[in-house]
């Protein structure tokens, strides 16, 4: 599976399906497409996979509990994919944390919204939820603030790596046959009655569909090709604040609080590699890009993890980031079939971890259904991604592994080696540190930046382009 440099043309044969934008709903329909014997091409405008919308979120896997209720888009697809993702993670190597959750109540009213919320989660099939008091909530969890007054406790809420998972699934649609276009944006298309024939800035493609899993840009692809959208894009900044490690035996479970009509609200969860997170902020913004963090907004989320969990005064902060999710005006996902040629997944909003593959398995179900079908593979390959997780054994226990380059985060050189000479290879340093975690610890980068610098020499390329199997 060699990559194509940028110079290289691009196929010119007729795709199945392209789609659009490598984030996590792309890569899990990459998946599913190449999976079903589909000749899939993933189309993405940047260098790596990850750059917009996908690379900044709290890294839940979730039941649903408080999703919409069913028959909503957005309900089916997060209970298709969490189930999805329970049944092929071992094989992928990709990490579960199955710490359940628990929905805090701070005052009376609270505690009384508690049963609504219990009620929806029965009706969303999470019958496992229950309401706790404040007595066993002490049990459970000791270091939460003692003015908490009860919670709803939800077993099946769980964690698991952000960055791994689409990197799974985008590899094991690339091993089972599909392409992926790097630095290659849409600039237009028409469809001529048979196929389309999309304007890139390397040249032209040809596909019998196209999939827009665009993301941020969801609405803007659908004026593109379709001269249409039903929804329009609403950006919405979420800033984090990850707390050290040290501060990883205050909690076991993930915190949420009672959710507003807006947003699900500031969460402090334990996060796979180890740390504390606190966050996010809600804050409606015009830009589709800016993810710049504000001191004042940082200050707050860490005031406010504070006063859930006030041991973490007593522990530094190690990083801060943003996302932005792409928030439309409606409720619901958007996944609507603006013709038979062409399909649009947008407003994925924070579920789209835990729902891509469930939108990805609905969307094929109504491509078949418009008549579209392929053979199945009945051999697949199931490559193993990299264990970079602290719920599992790292490289670092492994002989051989010519010593490590960032002590934060125990990254070896035959990881960061691994990752360079891999049939993914990152193209910047913020997609090395996606696929190895170096350099993302205490000293962000402090220590290992200068051995970084001299083993990626020459390698990070925004040149890097094509991959095909």
């Amino acid at each position: 599976m060699p990559e194509i440099f940028a110079n290289e043309p691009l196929p010119r044969s007729v795709f199945d399906v392209v789609i659009i934008g490598a984030g996590v709903v792309g890569c899990a329909m990459a998946r599913r497409f190449a999976l079903q014997g589909a000749n899939t091409l993933l189309l993405e405008k940047s260098a790596d996979l990850l750059d917009g919308a996908s690379k900044g979120n709290s890294a839940i896997l979730h039941t649903g509990f408080d999703a919409p209720p069913p028959g909503s888009q957005e309900h089916g697809c997060l209970v298709d994919g969490y189930r999805e993702y329970r049944d092929i993670h071992a094989k992928l190597n990709l990490p579960l944390l199955e710490c359940g959750a628990l929905v805090l109540a701070w005052s009376a009213d609270e505690a009384d919204r508690l049963e609504l919320l219990r009620q929806n989660a029965h009706r969303n099939g999470v019958t496992s939820a229950r309401i706790i008091d404040a007595g066993q909530l002490r049990l459970r969890e000791p270091e939460v603030a003692a003015t908490a007054v009860a919670a709803l406790e939800i077993p099946g809420e769980s964690i698991l790596d952000p960055w791994s998972a689409p990197y799974a699934y985008l590899l094991q649609a690339l091993r089972n046959g599909a392409s992926l276009a790097r630095n290659c944006a849409l600039q237009g298309g028409r469809f001529d009655g048979a196929q389309w024939l999309l304007e890139t800035s390397r040249g032209q493609l040809h596909a019998r569909q196209v999939i827009n899993c665009a993301g941020l840009y969801g609405d803007r692809v659908n004026q593109l090709l379709v001269g249409e959208s039903d929804f329009e894009i609403r950006p919405r900044k979420g800033q984090f604040v990850v707390f050290d490690k040290s501060a990883r035996p205050l909690l076991r479970s993930i915190l949420l609080p009672v959710p507003t009509e807006i947003t699900k609200g500031v969460v402090v969860c334990p996060t796979i590699f180890g740390n504390v997170l606190v966050g996010p902020t809600a804050e409606e913004q015009d830009s589709r890009s800016d993810a710049r963090v504000d001191a004042a907004e940082l200050r707050a989320l860490v005031e406010r993890g504070r006063q859930i969990l006030p041991g973490l005064g007593r522990h530094g902060v190690t990083a801060t980031y943003a996302g932005i999710r792409p928030a439309s005006e409606h409720k619901d996902y958007q996944i609507k079939w603006y013709a038979e040629h062409y399909c649009c997944v947008g407003g994925i909003r924070s579920t789209g971890l835990s729902a891509a593959l469930g939108i990805a398995s609905r969307v094929y179900r109504e491509y078949q259904e418009r008549g579209n079908q392929h053979t199945a593979l009945e051999d697949c390959a199931w490559p193993r991604v990299p264990g970079i997780a602290e719920t599992g054994r790292r490289d670092w226990q492994v002989p051989g592994n010519d010593g490590i380059v960032c002590h934060c985060e125990l990254v070896t050189r035959r990881e960061i080696r691994a990752a360079l000479d891999g049939p993914l290879a990152p193209a910047s340093m913020a997609a090395l540190k996606r696929r190895t975690r170096a350099g993302m610890g205490r000293c962000q980068g402090f220590y290992c930046s200068a051995e970084l610098c001299e083993l990626t020499e020459g390698r990070l390329s925004a040149s890097l382009a094509v991959a095909r199997k």
